[in-house]
């Protein structure tokens, strides 16, 4: 809006007084001076949650593992240790009905310095169940802050549900499809190495990598972490042991 044309002072007034008035009227019609500053740039804890990236705001990779090791238990925590043993920390997505028979399972992982997922109770797809199931199954989950919807399958309603037991939705950047059988046959370990390795490095930067434990993703694991620094990536870094309490932003 245009301002106001400067009142006339009356014959008389004295200098100062009338320097003060047409100072006061200046300043009424004058806009604020930080009334179109730009507000401050959010910091990194103020960014939004980037459900594929799962908090990872670090620019290293975040490398995961889904379900169970159905035929060696102690799978996951060997290649745990493997991990551990590079200064590397991931992220473990176990299905409770199985890591509740086997509680040292995610008991050593934390204790590694991996952080431990929820990945429902019994692997069900969530969107085809009922509000009362789905949530039964996401809170008999394991005890975690983060979660992850079995299939990649959910919307509004499981990430509300999710909110309101305290976790957040956590999904991937790079699927390996470590689990499309062909001839009754996983994919091979060079042919997963080859899958990440050829990812767009905007989904591997700060991004988060999708395997399970029950095919040759553990076996590929070295591969793909020499492949990763070789590539000039940064992995996660291990800091210690963990706890289900897992923060947001990712300390990666």
């Amino acid at each position: 809006m245009p301002m106001s044309p400067r009142r006339r002072l009356p014959a008389g007034r004295p200098p100062l007084l009338a320097a003060l008035l047409t100072l006061a009227l200046t300043l009424c019609v004058l806009p604020s001076a930080t009334a179109d500053e730009p507000p401050p740039a959010p910091s990194a804890t103020q960014a939004a949650y980037d459900q594929q990236r799962c908090g990872n705001q670090s620019g290293s990779v975040l490398l995961t593992f889904d379900d169970w090791p159905y035929d060696h238990v102690e799978r996951a925590t060997q290649v745990g240790a493997y991990l551990h043993s590079q200064g590397i920390r991931a992220a473990f997505f176990l299905i409770n009905e199985y890591a509740a028979q086997y509680p040292r399972v995610a008991q050593e992982l934390r204790r590694q310095g991996h952080w431990v997922g929820n990945h429902t109770y019994s692997h069900p797809h969530l969107p085809g169940l009922t509000e009362e199931a789905a949530r039964r199954e996401i809170r008999d989950g394991v005890r975690s802050t983060l979660f992850r919807p079995p299939y990649g399958a959910y919307g509004p309603r499981e990430t509300r549900i999710a909110s309101g037991l305290g976790s957040r939705v956590c999904t991937w950047t790079v699927d390996t499809r470590d689990w499309e059988e062909r001839n009754g046959r996983f994919p091979d370990v060079a042919t997963l190495r080859e899958r990440v390795r050829n990812a767009p490095a905007a989904d591997l930067r700060g991004g988060v990598v999708l395997g399970h434990l029950f095919t040759n993703y553990p076996d590929a694991v070295p591969g793909i972490v020499d492949d990763l620094r070789a590539g000039g990536y940064r992995l996660c870094r291990n800091t210690g042991p963990t706890t289900p309490m897992i923060p947001n932003p990712l300390p990666c």
